[in-house]
Parts: structure tokens; C-alpha cells; sequence
């Protein structure tokens, strides 16, 4: 349950992997679908569901596979970005949503972006949170070695079971400590970091997260024929990301035909942990323009 908002929990059979989804607000509304990202679950966008619904909008947030209470397939060709685009549209299929809003952080963020130029005929609108369009991470990456070194923890995920030996050490204290370290003080109680501990904890969830960065690395998709974004798309960046360099988020927007970027100066990676009122501001508004 989250506060003024009833949550059903469902699970929902895609063609590569059965996905528990929360799920809010009228099947009679507008579906907004919310993407999380590494380390986080559906809880993720605890601040943002209660606030679309009271706006009007359905809402669906999955466990994306291999995390919380989803499947986690052992193969790593069930993380390829294809294979996630696919779980976003049987999700859209299984919703009876013809088109709908589509709202990513971090890896979910890399998968809305696929989704954006793969499908995009199933995408109305596209809200983006500190990840950029994947030409322009790997463009970065290679040739900037203040991002490479920024990435170096993807370099370590490639390692066989150590960083899930790690990442679940202490009651998974490592993956706490980061969480808390890397956001503003605050942005997340100890209820939310007890909630991120039974999801980590859960059988095969530590290898099903980091199996995303694998197969990144070793799994990739064939590049898309055409790169550029044809969704109107809004990309919120919080600029204290550690992560990930805020110059990035402007190159992205060179890709877009209809993109936006606004800046939120006192946020980190966490972006909707951190602001989630100006956040949910940025993403109503969005949303409702021009329609």
C-alpha cells in the first residue's frame, strides 16, 4: 500500500518472462508505464504513482525482470535491450493499452529509449530520468575517459558471482550504503532501504540485476536503423549524478525531434528519491500538454 492510492498487485505473463506489476488508477485512464532501474523495484516510483493517479492516469510499475518478484531468467540473452523492449509491449498488449506514456530511470531509462526507436507507434509521450540516448553513451564512453572511469563498476559487474557475493554481504549493507552515500540526505527512510533489501534478498535477484550489465557488454542488439527519437520526449536530469556526466543529457537531445531537457541542480542520479514533488510537477504537466 502507499499512501491515498490503492495498489494491485498482479503478475503478468510476457512472452520471455512473467513480471509482477503494481498496478493503480482507472483501466478506464490514460496508462503511464514506469520503468525502474539498478538497483531499484516498483517501490522505486513510490512518490510518483500516487501522484499520476490522482491526476487521472492509470498507472503500471513492474518488477522489470530478473529483479524483486519477477522472473529472472538465467540466460543472458533474456537482458538484451530487445528482449526488454519486448516485456514493454506485451505489458502495453496485456494492459489493452493501444499507446500509452512511458516514464524510465537508469537502465529502465536505456530500455524507454529502445522502446522509443523500435516502437515507436506505441509511445505518446516519452519522460526520461539521468540516463542519455544510448548513441550518445557509447560515443562518451569511448571517447571520454572521465566517463569511462565513471563506469568503472560496470566493468566489475562483468565478474562471475564476486559482485553478488558483495552485494548481498551484511544483510546487503554495501548496496544500502551506496544507495545512501550517492543521494541527498534524507531522500530515502529506512523503511525504502528495507523494502530495497527484501528485493535484493530474494532468490536469484542479485545475479537477475547484474545480469543487465552483462548483457550489455556481451549481449547487445544490432544497432537501430535509425537513431533519432520521433516520441516527444522530456529528459530530467539531476546534475550531481556520479555516475553519469550531466553533458550527456544535452547530446541527447540532439537526437530528438520534439525534446526538452530541464536541469534540476540540487539532485543526484536518485532524481525522483531526491525531488519527487518537482519531478511529478514536470511529468503531469508533460503528460497533459496538447492533449
Amino acid at each position: 500500500m502507499l499512501p491515498g492510492v490503492d495498489i494491485e498487485h498482479h503478475d503478468v505473463r510476457t512472452r520471455g518472462a512473467r513480471l509482477h506489476v503494481a498496478q493503480a488508477g482507472s483501466p478506464d485512464s490514460d496508462l503511464v508505464l514506469l520503468l525502474h532501474g539498478f538497483p531499484d523495484s516498483w517501490y522505486g516510483w513510490r512518490h510518483q504513482i500516487p501522484a499520476l493517479v490522482a491526476a487521472g492516469y492509470r498507472v503500471w510499475a513492474p518488477d522489470q525482470r530478473g529483479y524483486n518478484l519477477s522472473e529472472k531468467p538465467q540466460d543472458l540473452s533474456a537482458y538484451n535491450l530487445d528482449a526488454l523492449a519486448d516485456d514493454v509491449i506485451d505489458l502495453l498488449d496485456a494492459a489493452g493499452a493501444e499507446r500509452a506514456y512511458l516514464v524510465g530511470h537508469d537502465w529502465g531509462a536505456s530500455v524507454a529509449w529502445w522502446v522509443a526507436l523500435r516502437h515507436p507507434e506505441r509511445i505518446k509521450k516519452m519522460a526520461i530520468l539521468n540516463v542519455p540516448h544510448g548513441s550518445v553513451m557509447l560515443k562518451t564512453l569511448r571517447s571520454n575517459p572521465a566517463q569511462l572511469l565513471r563506469s568503472w563498476y560496470g566493468f566489475f559487474f562483468q565478474l562471475p558471482w564476486l559482485p553478488e557475493r558483495l552485494m548481498l554481504a551484511n544483510n546487503a549493507q554495501l548496496g544500502i550504503n551506496i544507495l545512501v552515500r550517492t543521494s541527498n540526505p534524507g531522500s530515502f527512510s529506512d523503511e525504502d532501504l528495507a523494502a530495497c533489501r527484501a528485493a535484493w534478498q530474494q532468490p536469484g535477484a542479485a545475479t537477475g540485476m547484474l545480469n543487465w550489465y552483462r548483457a550489455f557488454a556481451r549481449r547487445r542488439p544490432d544497432p537501430a536503423p535509425d537513431p533519432r527519437v520521433h516520441v516527444p520526449t522530456l529528459i530530467l536530469w539531476g546534475v550531481n549524478d556520479v555516475a553519469l556526466m550531466r553533458e550527456m543529457a544535452s547530446a541527447s537531445l540532439d537526437y530528438c525531434d520534439e525534446g526538452e531537457l530541464v536541469s534540476f541542480e540540487n539532485a543526484t542520479h536518485w532524481l525522483q528519491h531526491d525531488e519527487p514533488e518537482r519531478v511529478n510537477q514536470h511529468l503531469i504537466e508533460f503528460f497533459g500538454r496538447g492533449t
